[in-house]
């Protein structure tokens, strides 16, 4: 918690000082009220005394009253303004960090995770924040103060105040120490309900395709059962704090009353009135310093949760990246769009075994090369390097001559125009979808969307949309087609104008004839731009200048379709399981 702390801000410090000041001016005036109160005492028991001098006194209560109001509102609204603020800071610098990470970092931590420790977990500490100002700073205070001010006002009431506060202290030790390590459980097990949740709510079509809801429902009873019953848990341990403090209060009450009246009935006459005062301001005293324990305990209750909270926020902050910016390299003279694998080699992270091994193949400008294998031999891995989703384990993965881990990822993906094989599209318009992002370019214009979504086939449908270009597209683009969606995907990355394409297999949502159309397109229009397309379809690939055929991971084949099919049996088998020789020959 105080590593996540330090990172506040020099004007939210110097908001928590002033705050400070106030909460220190608050307990000042609180603790004269049993001063005020002793004094009324002493009128009211005085021979000649006249209602003036209460009303004197009264006053004077009442002004430290108001004055401890204003303080506490004042306080209140600091500890808000900076609980929000830091709130607002850690979330901003958790979304940043999660949005350099790589597929690794965010594949170890699961996105649901990262949801649940950017949103409950940054609460949990913002609620920390705003009542610790208020109670963590005011209890010490006002207990240590108070306890100044009943030193040598009685030693049997002294030993009874410290005889509850030890009860009170050993009752919060056993407590915290059966509820912390729940509240540790909580958290994940609120991860694993969102889990089930996502899975759920993103599967929908599937989990009602299969009439998979009672399997599902199962599911989520099982972790929403775990969570319930961890959360009755700490609740029934929490829920022995109130009846204790109740009984310490009481207690403590009693004693001191019971203690005053022995000394009262053994005094001399004389000292009766001082010893009956006394009795009555360090009867106000001690319960200033039980208040204070209770002020505590309820940041003790909140804290070993906020503790976790702020050890999982520390976890994301803290994470190492595993890719990083290089220097700033510039490409070399007279290469643009060259793509290049050098003995290229990658294992995920934490496995054993190699997705591919000893890569090696040249994509020049203007060129297409396409990548074809059965499933599992690494397609979408390879090319995945490229753009820096993960970093090659061996070997050099080369752009514009360059290792691509000495550009700036800003630059490096500035030349990328990247289709991932899973179309993604954000809640917007078609143009919005078009155009966005940045490519170190001016904003994309009318003309740049129109000629994109033409390259891209998609003109039909977008043209007899109701507000064409300006027409809505929901959230993960649900309201339009699989193909439509893998268009538009297109479209945004021709809109780039970059030097090289990546098609992760994006023609699979597309019919034969929209798809042989996309090609030409491309072909006609972008004849300068390199284009990497993984395909499983002979019909999208067939035309490429280069075809590399995988096979767990390495290369068994590199040439035309024609070189291929004859000298490639890995090749010439999937051609042969799509189409027969004739229409091999005659397409």
């Amino acid at each position: 918690m105080l590593r996540l702390l330090r990172r506040l801000s020099t004007r939210e410090v110097l908001m928590a000082l002033v705050s400070t000041a106030f909460v220190a001016l608050q307990v000042f005036l609180d603790l004269r009220l049993p001063d005020y109160m002793k004094e009324i005492t002493m009128i009211v028991q005085t021979p000649g005394s006249s209602v003036g001098d209460v009303w004197l006194a009264g006053g004077k209560m009442l002004l430290c009253a108001l004055g401890s109001l204003a303080a506490s509102i004042l306080v209140g609204y600091l500890a808000a303004k900076i609980a929000a603020g830091f709130s607002k800071t850690l979330r901003r610098d958790i979304f940043a960090k999660v949005q350099s990470f790589s597929f690794g970092e965010i594949n170890r931590f699961s996105t649901p995770s990262l949801i649940t420790r950017s949103t409950n977990d940054v609460t949990q500490v913002q609620m920390i924040i705003a009542l610790g100002l208020q109670v963590i700073i005011k209890a010490p205070i006002l207990a240590v103060w108070a306890i100044i001010k009943i030193a040598g006002k009685g030693t049997e009431w002294t030993a009874a105040t410290a005889f509850f506060v030890l009860f009170l202290i050993i009752v919060l030790s056993i407590v915290f120490s059966l509820a912390t390590p729940k509240f540790r459980r909580m958290q994940w097990l609120t991860d694993a309900v969102n889990r089930i949740t996502r899975e759920n709510l993103t599967g929908l079509r599937v989990v009602r395709a299969f009439n998979a809801e009672p399997y599902q429902q199962e599911r989520f009873e099982a972790a929403n059962a775990d969570l319930s019953g961890t959360q009755l848990f700490t609740s029934r341990v929490m829920a022995v704090i109130a009846p204790c403090i109740t009984i310490i209060m009481n207690g403590l009450t009693l004693s001191i009353y019971w203690i005053g009246a022995l000394l009262i009935d053994a005094a001399q006459m004389t000292e009766k009135l001082g010893l009956f005062s006394n009795m009555v301001v360090f009867t106000q005293y001690a319960m200033q310093v039980i208040m204070a324990f209770m002020m505590l305990t309820m940041i003790f209750i909140m804290l070993p949760r906020v503790l976790v909270s702020a050890k999982r926020i520390n976890e994301v902050l803290d994470t190492e990246l595993s890719v990083v910016d290089g220097p700033g390299a510039e490409p070399q003279d007279g290469l643009v769009g060259e793509v290049e694998f050098r003995n290229v080699s990658f294992k995920y992270p934490g496995a054993e075994d190699y997705i591919i091994k000893d890569i090696s193949f040249t994509a020049r400008r203007g060129e297409t090369v396409a990548f074809i294998g059965s499933t599992g031999s690494g397609k979408s891995t390879l090319i995945n390097l490229v753009p820096r989703f993960y970093d090659a384990t061996e070997g050099q993965v080369l752009v514009d001559g360059v290792d691509i881990r000495e550009y700036t990822q800003k630059k490096l993906r500035d030349k990328l125009g990247y289709i991932p094989q899973r179309s993604v599209l954000f809640a917007g318009t078609v143009a919005s979808n078009v155009s966005f992002g940045d490519n170190g370019t001016p904003p994309a214009d009318e003309e740049q969307i129109k000629r994109a979504v033409a390259v891209a086939q998609g003109a039909d449908f977008v043209e007899g949309m109701p507000d064409k270009y300006d027409s809505p597209i929901a959230q993960g683009g649900t309201n339009v087609s699989g193909g439509q969606k893998q268009r538009l995907c297109i479209a945004r990355a021709v809109c780039r104008e970059p030097e090289i394409f990546i098609f992760d297999d994006s023609f699979s949502a597309l019919d034969f004839k929209t798809d042989k159309s996309l090609r030409q397109a491309l072909k006609t229009e972008l004849a300068e731009t390199t284009c990497l397309i993984v395909a499983q379809r002979i019909g999208t690939i067939r035309d490429a200048d280069r075809i590399v055929v995988l096979e767990q991971g390495k290369i068994a084949g590199i040439g035309t379709h024609s070189e291929l099919m004859k000298n490639c049996e890995v090749y010439r088998e999937i051609a042969l399981s799509q189409l027969s020789e004739e229409e091999l020959e005659n397409e």
